[in-house]
């Protein structure tokens, strides 16, 4: 790991990373790459999840082409000197930002989307001008093994190099001194790469999770809410750190949204023969959810089978926020319904939890909707919608408290990747006498209300 690192370091002192031809010809190549493997990309996702094609290529790999077609498309504007004003007290000079790249970056994927969570920092990490270290996550192995592979073998690892392996590996990975570490997974582990960061000052973007709420309000448009509501909380089966994690539903139009609900999920059809639905990644993880399942609070779906790792679509109600399953993030393909009528006691409730990584408004009354919004902490969200604001790279994406810090996406991503160096910069043939000796009360006039 240490000669890596050095590896490393020494190709990026090179300066050769900074040149932006050399950039846009890495993501080119790297798109190449993938879809030259697609098929192969296919075929190892689905042993890991029984993930379809056409869904891997949906959220996965067509999102990764997005992220490298803008970068090479927009990355020598991102990169470009910015001019920005001078004061008066510098006058006279000219003053300007150089967006430079931090170095040697490590970036930790997650498990849920491994393509996706894992390349998609790397592409922004290599937009700024880093060499990149990926470690992927461990646990669909399949996925992890065709990445370590395509990109080893087309990649020289001072610019780029994939490191498989489990905690030893990564615990390993941390004690080195990055530039910059990229994680996104759990808080847990989150808090656990900080910890490790904070021995070198690494700075850190930790992409973490939570409870992401969806709130269904009196006046909402409750037939196409539902619809986006039950493809997005189970694509992935649930899987998917900004899924709804549970719905706030106006007593009002509770009896409606379950019927509707219901229906959706059976119109859906979700199953993995027909390519809408996943595994749970691992026996492990179905237990865990097969334990928060409550047999005389579910409305429709409970069935599993663990050998096979599969969890049908549930939807429970008559829940309160006292509940087992409120206490921690589901990520699973169950859903607890909470039925309220009062708004500020619910906005109450979600501000005593850590802040979460979405949350989903579904209303048509613009104050209700500007309400939630004003009052509520939460990484990013949507109003009538759900999951689609993370498909938006115009928009930045990351979490706030505890569901994490700092963002990506686009240009947001090459910020996160890179460092912007101020600079002022004078002439030599005049200079203001005012900072100098003698000091005077002349002087210190001048310069107060050149500060103002």
């Amino acid at each position: 790991m240490e000669s890596l690192i050095d590896l490393q370091r020494t190709f990026f002192s090179s300066n050769a990373t900074k040149d932006i031809q050399f950039r846009i010809g890495q993501l080119k190549k790297l798109k190449k790459i993938l879809k030259a493997n697609e098929d192969r990309l296919h075929e190892a996702i689905y042993a890991d999840f029984k993930k379809s094609a056409f869904e891997n290529s949906m959220s996965e790999l067509a999102p990764l082409y997005q992220e490298i077609n803008e970068a090479c498309k927009k990355v020598e504007k991102w990169a470009k000197t910015k001019k920005v004003k001078t004061n008066v007290a510098n006058f006279p000079a000219s003053s300007y930002v150089i967006p430079e790249p931090l170095g040697v970056v490590l970036v930790i994927g997650a498990w849920n989307y491994p393509y996706l969570l894992s390349l998609a920092p790397v592409i922004s990490a290599i937009a700024a001008g880093n060499t990149v270290v990926l470690k992927p996550s461990e646990l669909p192995a399949n996925t992890s093994y065709i990445m370590a592979e395509l990109i080893n073998e087309n990649f020289d690892a001072s610019f780029f190099k994939v490191i498989e392996g489990g905690i030893p590996e990564t615990t390993e990975l941390l004690e080195q001194e990055f530039d910059k570490i990229f994680f996104t997974g759990s808080p847990k582990v989150g808090k656990i790469v900080y910890r490790a960061a904070a021995k070198n000052l690494t700075p850190v973007t930790l992409e973490l999770g939570g409870k992401s709420p969806a709130i269904f309000s009196e006046n909402c448009n409750l037939k196409m809410g539902v619809k986006r509501l039950i493809w997005s909380k189970f694509l992935n089966a649930g899987q998917i750190c900004i899924a709804p994690d549970y719905v706030l539903v106006h007593k009002s139009r509770k009896s409606e949204f379950l019927k509707s609900a219901l229906a959706e999920i059976e119109k859906s059809d979700f199953s993995i023969e027909n390519g809408n639905y996943v595994q749970i990644i691992n026996k492990r993880n179905t237990e865990r959810l097969i334990n928060l399942l409550d047999t005389d609070k579910i409305y429709y779906g409970g069935d599993y089978n663990l050998e096979n790792r599969y969890i049908a679509p549930t939807l429970m109600t008559e829940i309160s926020f006292e509940d087992e399953i409120m206490e921690e993030e589901i990520f699973g393909p169950i859903l607890p319904i909470i039925e309220y009528d009062d708004l500020d006691n619910v906005i109450s409730q979600i501000k005593t939890r850590p802040k979460p990584l979405a949350c989903y408004v579904f209303s048509n009354d613009k104050p209700t909707t500007n309400k939630i919004l004003r009052e509520i902490s939460f990484g990013g969200g949507a109003v009538n919608d759900a999951l689609m604001h993370f498909s938006n790279n115009n928009l930045p994406f990351g979490g706030v408290g505890q569901s994490g810090m700092g963002a990506y996406h686009g240009k947001f991503g090459f910020r996160t990747f890179s460092h912007y160096k101020s600079i002022l910069d004078k002439p030599t043939g005049f200079e203001l006498n005012l900072k100098y000796s003698p000091h005077t009360k002349s002087k210190e006039k001048w310069i107060t209300r050149m500060l103002k």
